[in-house]
Order: structure tokens, then sequence, then C-alpha cells
């Protein structure tokens, strides 16, 4: 018989946080928590407009972080104030399902947030009304997949958790949950 892996915070969502949120929010049947439904992380790169080879490492980095794949972005319209043709590569996504998503949630958690310069907690302002919450980090270097010798220009990036939450409140209860280190109010 072969053992199948299931990532540490999947199997800890099933055990611990199913029943954990039931009861904060009495709910009669385990259908009605609200899960993680995938994490999207994108890179816009303005500078692209100029030097190609910034979208080429974009997505060798955010591949390197992810585990999975990343794509290119590109414009959809022309503006001219800022030198913006349509087609023209301008950022990087990449669209986390799955045992990859709780295996980049770990990641973050454990190793990458805390290596953030005088880290407090994540603000809690980030939530959009729908229960998703967006996490900008500042520096691609704060990943230890990167290696900072070989990073030709520090970028930023947005990590957004979507999830099937109803409110913020139940959201930030699911995320507090899995261990995201929210800002003591």
């Amino acid at each position: 018989m072969v053992a199948t892996y299931s990532p540490r915070l999947k199997d800890k969502y099933k055990t611990e946080i199913v029943e954990n949120l039931k009861k904060q929010f009495q709910y009669t049947s385990s259908m009605q928590v609200p899960k993680l439904e995938k994490i999207c992380i994108n890179q816009g790169i303005g500078d692209a407009v100029s030097d190609k080879k910034l979208i080429e490492s974009a997505v060798k980095e955010m591949t390197t972080i992810t585990g999975q794949k990343a794509v290119a972005t590109y414009s959809t319209k022309d503006i001219s104030n800022f030198k913006l043709r349509k087609g023209v590569a301008i950022g990087v996504r990449v669209t986390l399902r799955g045992d990859n998503m709780y295996e980049f949630l770990d990641r973050l958690i454990a190793s990458s947030l805390p290596r953030i310069r005088d880290f407090k907690g994540v603000n809690d302002k980030g939530f959009d009304g729908r229960g998703n919450y967006t996490l900008g980090i500042t520096e691609q270097i704060i990943f230890p997949e990167i290696d900072i010798d070989k990073v030709s220009k520090i970028q930023g990036m947005d990590i957004t958790f979507v999830t099937s939450a109803p409110t913020d409140k139940e959201a930030y209860a699911l995320l507090s949950e899995f261990g995201i280190p929210f800002k003591k109010k």
C-alpha cells in the first residue's frame, strides 16, 4: 500500500479548523464552514514597458516561489502617458488551488512572513466585504526560495486569499485559524 501525501494545513483544516469555526459561528453542518478556495498572486511590473527581460525574470521568480508555472499579463489598451501599447507584457500572475495552495500558505506563514523587517503582523484592513483578503508584500526577497544575488530588481506583489466566507468576520476567523498573524487590536 502506498501512503498518499496530504499537506499539513489541509489536514489541520479538516480536523481542527472546521470544528473550531462550527462552535464559533454555530454552524449546523460542516458544509457551512467557509473554506479557502484559491490563492491568487499578482505582480505588476511597470518598468517592463522599456525592459522585456524583467518579465522573464519575474516569471522565473514567481514560478520558483509558488512551485507552479506563472504567466505574464498583457495590457488591454494604449495609455500614452505611461508609454504603454496594447498587448505589451506588464505583469505576472499565478493562481494556486488544492495541494499547491496549502503548501504555499504553509511556507508563507512559517518562513516568509517572519523574514519581513520589523514585522508586527499583517494588517487586517485588506478585506473586501465579501470574505476575500488581499495582502501586499513590498519585496519578493522575503521568500527563502529566491537567491538574493540573482535578483535584478526588487519588486512587490499582491497575494489574494479567496474564501467561500460570506462575511469579512468569518473570513478573518478562517485565516486566523490557518495561522496568518494579524496585528493585535
